[in-house]
Formats: C-alpha cells, sequence, structure tokens
C-alpha cells in the first residue's frame, strides 16, 4: 500500500553561489551509509565473538554476554533502516538480514501454548534443529547438515512465506532469548545457557542448536559485509544512487525517510500492535528491546535529514544535507522539520525511559494499560506530524510525484480486524 503525495513534476536547482548542492548531498548520503553499515559490521563481530565464547563454554553469563552484544549491534544497523524503501538494493537485501515477525517453530523447539499448525503456513512448527529430515514443498530435505545455503536459500522464507524467516537479528535473537511467554507482562525471553551445553542438555539437539547459531551469525556478517561495499566509492547502491541525477537521488532519500517515519514505523511496528495490544507485533519481541529499536529508526531518519551520524567511537559525521537543500528554499519549513524530528525524539525516549524503569514496550501496549498506550500513541502521533513536515520539504523542493509505503493500521483500519 502506498501513501501517495501529489507533489510539483521537475526540480530545478536554483541555488546561490556557494551553497550545498544536489551531489553533494547525495555523496555525504552514501558516506553515512557505508560508515553506519560498517558500524552494523564491527559490532556484528563482536556478536560473532560473544557467540563463539557462548558455544566453546556454555554459562548464563557468557549467554548474558551475547545477548548484550546482540543488543549492542542493533544500534547502528537500526539507524540504517532510512535507507530502504528509497534504495532497492538495499530493500531488496534487508528481508535476509532483519525480517520480522517470524513463526519460530520452523527453527527450534516452541511452548505447547504455540499450538502445533498454522492455516498460514504449514512449516509453522517444522523445527528444524530437531528434524535433520524436512518436507518442504513436497520435497524431502536432507537437513543433517546446518549450512549456509540450508537457511538462506532453502529455509528462509519458504514457499514465499514472509513468517518463514531463518536467517538475520530475529532469528539469532530467539536463539538467545527464546520466546517470551509473558504476554503484555513483565519479562523477556527466558532460554537457558544449558540448550548449547551437551553435557546437560535441556531440550535436546543442543549440537544442532549450536550449529545453527553459528551459522546464522556468520550468515549475518556476510550479508553485512556485502551491503558495506556497496557504499564504497565503487559500490552499486553508491552508483545508482548518484547516477540517477540530482532529483531522483533526493527523490530516494526522502523517500526512505518518509516510508520509514509513516507506513512501516508509525504503523506496521507501532499502531498495528497498539490496535491488537500484541505483543507478538512488537519489533524486538524475544529480547525486549523493542524501545531501543524504535528510538534508533527515528534517529536515523532525522540522520539523513541533517547529514549528521556519530560513530560507534563517538566522532561526529557531518556534511552537506537534504536540510541545507530546504533551508535554502524556505528556512520555515527546515525548521518546522527539524522541530518534528526532535519532538519525535522526545517522545522516543520516553519509551526508552519506561523501560529503563521497567515497564517494557509490549507492556506499553497492553489493552488494559491506559497511561502505556497513551505513550504509545504519542509516539505515533509525533511520527505522522513528522511525516507531514517530510511531505512539506518535498513539495518546497519542487519534486516530482513520491509515494511513501502506507500501512492498513493507519490508511484503512477497518481492514486489520478483517
Amino acid at each position: 500500500m502506498k501513501h501517495l503525495l501529489s507533489l510539483l513534476a521537475g526540480i530545478a536547482f536554483v541555488l546561490p553561489a556557494g551553497a550545498t548542492t544536489g551531489e553533494a548531498v547525495l555523496n555525504h548520503y552514501a558516506d553515512l551509509a557505508h560508515a553506519k553499515y560498517s558500524d552494523a559490521l564491527t559490532t556484528a563481530k563482536t556478536l560473532q565473538q560473544k557467540i563463539d565464547a557462548l558455544l566453546a563454554e556454555p554459562t548464563e553469563a557468557k549467554l548474558k554476554a551475547a545477548r548484550d552484544a546482540w543488543v549492542e549491534a542493533r544500534h547502528p544497523y537500526q539507524q540504517t533502516e532510512a535507507y530502504r524503501f528509497g534504495n532497492a538494493i538495499v530493500d531488496d537485501w534487508e528481508g535476509k538480514v532483519n525480517a520480522w515477525p517470524l513463526d519460530e517453530g520452523l527453527i527450534d523447539y516452541v511452548a505447547a501454548s504455540y499450538g502445533g499448525e498454522s492455516d498460514e503456513n504449514p512449516y509453522y512448527v517444522a523445527n528444524v534443529i530437531a528434524n535433520p529430515k524436512l518436507v518442504l514443498s513436497g520435497n524431502e530435505i536432507d537437513a543433517r547438515e546446518i549450512t549456509p545455503t540450508l537457511l538462506a536459500e532453502t529455509l528462509h522464507e519458504v514457499d514465499e512465506i514472509e513468517a518463514n524467516v531463518a536467517t538475520g537479528y530475529h532469528a539469532i535473537e530467539f536463539l538467545l532469548w527464546g520466546q517470551d511467554l509473558n504476554g503484555t507482562g513483565p519479562g523477556a525471553g527466558q532460554r537457558p545457557a544449558s540448550d548449547y551445553d551437551p553435557e546437560n542438555c535441556s531440550w535436546g539437539n543442543c549440537d544442532r542448536r549450536a550449529a545453527y547459531l553459528k551459522t546464522v551469525t556468520d550468515l549475518l556478517l556476510k550479508d553485512l559485509t556485502w551491503m558495506v561495499d556497496q557504499w564504497t566509492d565503487e559500490g552499486e547502491a553508491r552508483k545508482a544512487l548518484v547516477q540517477s541525477g540530482n532529483a531522483q537521488g533526493l527523490a530516494t532519500i526522502f523517500t526512505g525517510m518518509g516510508s520509514l517515519s509513516y507506513g512501516e514505523l508509525a504503523g506496521e511496528r507501532m499502531k498495528l500492535g497498539l490496535m491488537l495490544h500484541d505483543p507478538e507485533e512488537e519489533h524486538d519481541c524475544f529480547s525486549d528491546n523493542t524501545h531501543w529499536s524504535h528510538y534508533n529508526n527515528a534517529l536515523g531518519i532525522k540522520n539523513v535529514y541533517t547529514g549528521s551520524y556519530t560513530r560507534l567511537d563517538g566522532s561526529l559525521m557531518q556534511g552537506p544535507s537534504l536540510s541545507d537543500l530546504v533551508k535554502t528554499r524556505d528556512p520555515a519549513v527546515d525548521g518546522t522539520l527539524r522541530r518534528k524530528l526532535d519532538q519525535t525524539l522526545v517522545s522516543m525516549q520516553a519509551l526508552v525511559d519506561s523501560a529503563g524503569k521497567g515497564e517494557a514496550y509490549d507492556q506499553l501496549i497492553g489493552e488494559n494499560n491506559e497511561a502505556g498506550n497513551a505513550k504509545v500513541r504519542a509516539a505515533i502521533d509525533a511520527l505522522l506530524a513528522q511525516t507531514k513536515a517530510i511531505e512539506k520539504a518535498v513539495s518546497t523542493m519542487e519534486l516530482s510525484a513520491i509515494a511513501f509505503e502506507g500501512s492498513d493500521s493507519l490508511d484503512n483500519p477497518s481492514a486489520v480486524f478483517e
């Protein structure tokens, strides 16, 4: 579903001498992408090290260290998501690393309350970890060895069912935390370290579970390395952006901002779960890390507009930005959008603060939590106001029509309950 903007066609960059150029903005945007994906790769390497340590010595302390590394790895990655939607190379790739929600019964054991079958997914409880042979699409699959090919090419989104997520951050998250069986009550997943201990295996198949966790983590590094390469000076994503021309390139940047702000974050990741009061619709549902994922998505949108990004080492990247261009055209429009971006971050910070005080995102969206619902609703409203300001900036730049991703939760709420 698209949220359509009817805007003026064409673009004429008549800028004062010495002003920021569209070409400079595109190149700096690509530099920021390279830096963000590089930082995501760096944190993923640390995650890999912690997981290797866990598998070598399956203790609760090593499991906690791996979980902490996963949370840290999410910070830079979630700030990259404003590069989706407009950049086809990123959006075609993104499902490998951040697809959600997932039917976790495809991967490993689940509680009886999960159910034994699904009308929508025949592989709902396929449990590849427990089953060295699988029947997929009528064919018997040899799964005795858990390989990158098995996970990425055979299992991931098998039969084109999006909930069959076999790779990426959320598959790793499930393997580190296990199911969160607390509903909208307090607490995250409680997978024991003994799930990886062949000498004291709590749920069986510890060797295969370890093989899956190691393989899926290695795949994440491979996929992130590939994306880092796409944003180098000769990378395909950078070339596709710059060679599209200033008008199309800037439209690409705005498309990513607006689509993440509106349909994806305000809609699919927040409004839908709030309408259904369903913790299964929260983004980082096993770890209860959703507050940070939402905050970093919002921060990533601001980063793109302002041309700024704080790297892992604390250094600040700053350069030519959309904000510079919009400000040249209409300082008031630029000022309004900057204020809306900041207001959104304030509302997202309220979700982070809530989690810090012991009330996680899945609790906030609970059916009988009026105060919690209000915090989430305030963040959604801030995103919607922010999107309108983005639309105004697009119009100010006289770009051709842009389609932002939509969501039934925002555009056709009654369809959510059909």
